[in-house]
Order: C-alpha cells, then sequence, then structure tokens
C-alpha cells in the first residue's frame, strides 16, 4: 500500500493575499447594490464595475431585482495585490483576558471592594443590543453580563440617554467606569456622540476620575483612544474584556479602596 504524504504549505506572511480553491488565488466574494435595472445589462454593468475595482476574472454568480431600477449583485473576482503581514501593528487593549469567575476573585483579592460601573446608549441611539450584552445578566452568546459578575455593581441606563444623564448618574454612584454603546453609525452619528460625551466629561472635571470606554460594531481601540476614550470594544468582545480591562486600570490607577470619586 502505498504511503500517504500530506503536504504541508509553507505561506509566505510577507505576501498575503485571499483564498477561495487554492492559496494565493486571491479569489473574493463581493455583495452590492446598483442603481440600475434589472436584466442583462445591469449583469454586464456588475462586472465592468468590478472589473474597475482592480478585480480580474468576474463572475456574477447571483443577481436580483430589489425594486425597480436597482439591483443586487453577489459577484466573485480574483485579487492581484498582496498585503505584508508581519508589518501590520493593531492597537490594543492591554492586559490578562480573565473569565467572569477569575474576574470576581481578582477584584475581591486586588481592588478590595466593589467596581462600580455606568452604561448606557447615548443621545440619538435607540438600540441596547450592545450595552445589554456587556451589563445585562445573561448577557450574549453564552458570555453572561456584569450583573452576573461578582464584586461588580452595574447600572444599565438603557438607550437615548443623554451625555448629561449618564454623567450625571455616574457621579451620584460614585462609578469607576462609564461604558457608551453605539450601534447607529450612518452618516458617522457615532463619532459626533461620542465626542460630546468625552467633551462634557473633561468640562464636568472627571475625565481623569473616571474610566471611559466605549464599544459598538464600528468601535476600535484605536478610534476609542483618537476620540479620547482610555479603550474601545468592538465586534467579538463580552464583558470579561471590558471587567478584565476595568479592574486592572483601577489597580494600575491607584483606586484601590476608594469607593469616593473626589478621594482621587
Amino acid at each position: 500500500m502505498a504511503e500517504n504524504k500530506t503536504a504541508t504549505v509553507q505561506v509566505d506572511l510577507t505576501c498575503v493575499k485571499p483564498y477561495g480553491d487554492a492559496l494565493n488565488d486571491g479569489k473574493v466574494e463581493m455583495a452590492f447594490t446598483l442603481p440600475v435595472p434589472y436584466g442583462e445589462e445591469a449583469e454586464e454593468c456588475a462586472k465592468q464595475y468590478v472589473k474597475k475595482l482592480g478585480f480580474d476574472e468576474p463572475n456574477v454568480t447571483y443577481y436580483c431585482e430589489l425594486t425597480p431600477g436597482y439591483t443586487f449583485f453577489v459577484v466573485y473576482g480574483a485579487a492581484t495585490p498582496t498585503i505584508d503581514y508581519t508589518a501590520i501593528k493593531v492597537p490594543k487593549v492591554e492586559g490578562t483576558v480573565m473569565d467572569r469567575v477569575e474576574c470576581g476573585e481578582w477584584i475581591g483579592e486586588n481592588v478590595g471592594r466593589d467596581i462600580v460601573v455606568v452604561g448606557a446608549s447615548i443621545e440619538s441611539d435607540a438600540h441596547t443590543v450592545g450595552i445589554d450584552a456587556i451589563i445585562q445578566m445573561k448577557g450574549f452568546h453564552g458570555h453572561f453580563g456584569l450583573e452576573r459578575f461578582k464584586n461588580v455593581v452595574a447600572y444599565n441606563m438603557g438607550s437615548q440617554v443623554p451625555c448629561e444623564t449618564l454623567i450625571a448618574k455616574a457621579k451620584e454612584v460614585n462609578a469607576d467606569a462609564i461604558l457608551v454603546s453605539q450601534t447607529v453609525t450612518q452618516k458617522d452619528i457615532h463619532i459626533k456622540q461620542l465626542t460630546k460625551m468625552v467633551e462634557l466629561v473633561e468640562a464636568e472635571g472627571l475625565r481623569d476620575k473616571v474610566i471611559l470606554t466605549c464599544g459598538g460594531p464600528r468601535i476600535s481601540h484605536e478610534l476609542a483612544q483618537e476620540l479620547g476614550y482610555d479603550a474601545g470594544f468592538g465586534p467579538g468582545k463580552y464583558a470579561e474584556h471590558v471587567m478584565s480591562y476595568i479592574m486592572q486600570e483601577v489597580v494600575k490607577r491607584g483606586w484601590q479602596d476608594k469607593a469616593n470619586i473626589a478621594d482621587r
């Protein structure tokens, strides 16, 4: 019987491109809508557009009329550019990520008091899915929220909360951290509202007395820091990521055993 040998392909991380049927074939799937009537002309329009984007061998695998004058497409194409993966540097939230039980134990051992947080979806954002996933007891996707954490007191203010109201609550309960959620991002409204929050926190003289974090589908740690926040949490981050950062930051800032903002 012939010996089976599995060939190991060595990937060159300095020259990375998309993988479809075979390594380095550059295959990419795209979905988009064009404001053109459904038909063969629409299909050709999609192909030509994909070519102008720099893709070779465009193949429209699916298209349909959304409404008269608008056509949706799924198109495959082959990309030619490559990326040097080894040169990529991404700003990340520093610290060790612990699970829910580990966070509670760590706080008890290293902080010696409850960590208090308040959170909300601010201003015009009516979505609570993000802030609920982080704070609400049931959490999201098998990850319990902060209400389930030992040695953590969490206040969920809900949605469409004015920045002033959230700040007032933080002052009332002597919060260690403010969590801001932004789900709606059309026309960069999240940037405007997140910026307003930072400006008001600074105006209240609280910027160095509270840990300010934000999260949402378009939020990255880099963007959060650019806007003036201490940390940002995007897709794939859960309550344990947020609390792991906050509790370690509390110790880093020397806030152990200090229950009142005025003491800081």
